[in-house]
């Protein structure tokens, strides 16, 4: 039988590659090619929000790290999971999972320049581990990265396909401890569709998480605030409409899961990366590299600004939420 990893990713036929969204996807592809190395080179491991304390001295790779901490505090994942990380970047959550949760971590990516820089990131850990400890690396299987207790793979897939990837594979459905999602969701169009696939792909009995942290736009919001807040986000940022974290909750619950943690806005802890993001893109190669890859790029540099306006206005909310399937 094919593992999940020796699997073709365009074998997984979907529904999801037709329609009007099927541009929008292939933007966001190329963005994350494009500049995946560059944003390495300024953010580090974790491209994502950090979770900020009350102290001036806290730096931006605390605060990622401890998201994710935040993350499994809400969602009671317990160690030695088996987990699914969708949207994986270049796998610094997958690495954190596995080093310091003991978990056996798949991430998936739409971008194969981000399973490339994964790989190397993860085996570049691997080998200064082995070096420290020679016995790590015995009797593991060929696509897995060990970095003791845990270990992990990465591939590159749509997540919108994953329901159909995984099933009868080495990830049949109702495999997974856990299915992960940091900021992720909000890209896919189809967003009940990754609910359903998400369940599917979990254990029952209570033991299977849908562990989320992502951007939503706030309630009961009027047309100029749309306008002036959401819409200049959605745009620069590549995503299709934003939703409410009650809509998340209802997708969630039309796809049979329960909510185990309800959604706790942290916006006031992390809007402070956007503080930090806007002086790192003052970098003026950072501006060459966007003249030159052309109007989708210069647009998410400029929705860093709206990202922050959002915040502050209350319009734009950050928050995390953990769904079991019963």
């Amino acid at each position: 039988m094919a593992t999940a990893a020796t699997l073709n990713p365009s074998t997984a036929e979907s529904t999801a590659d037709a329609g009007p969204w099927a541009a929008l996807k292939g933007k966001i592809k190329s963005h994350y090619d494009l500049l995946s190395e560059y944003y390495y080179s300024l953010w580090g491991e974790h491209i994502h929000h950090g979770y900020f304390l009350d102290d001036p001295t806290d730096t931006k790779e605390a605060a990622q790290r401890r998201l994710i901490s935040l993350l499994l505090e809400r969602s009671n994942v317990p160690a030695g999971s088996r987990v699914l990380d969708v949207g994986c970047g270049v796998g610094g959550t997958s690495r954190q999972l596995a080093r310091e949760h003991s978990c056996s971590v798949t991430g998936v990516t739409i971008s194969g320049k981000q399973v490339e820089i994964a790989k190397r990131l993860s085996n570049d850990e691997a080998v200064k581990i082995s070096k420290e400890a020679p016995d790590s690396l015995e009797g593991l299987e060929e696509e897995w990265i060990s970095l003791p207790p845990g270990k992990v793979q990465f591939i590159e897939l749509d997540a919108e396909k994953m329901g159909e990837y995984f099933d009868g594979t080495e990830g049949k459905e109702g495999d997974y401890d856990a299915v992960w999602i940091s900021e992720a969701m909000s890209h896919l169009p189809h967003k009940q569709l990754f609910f359903d696939n998400a369940f599917k792909l979990l254990k029952s009995g209570g033991s299977g998480k849908l562990v989320v942290a992502d951007w939503f736009k706030a309630e009961g919001l009027d047309d100029k605030q749309m306008e002036d807040d959401i819409k200049p986000i959605e745009a620069g940022m590549l995503l299709p409409p934003l939703c409410t974290m009650s809509e998340y909750v209802e997708h969630a619950k039309e796809a049979g899961f329960k909510v185990y943690s309800e959604p706790f806005d942290i916006s006031e802890n992390v809007k402070k990366t956007w503080d930090i993001s806007l002086s790192l893109i003052q970098n003026p190669s950072l501006w060459m590299l966007a003249i030159a890859a052309g109007r989708d790029i210069i647009s998410f540099l400029r929705a860093f600004q709206a990202m922050r306006r959002g915040y502050n206005n209350k319009t734009f909310k950050y928050a995390v939420i953990a769904f079991e399937k019963a």
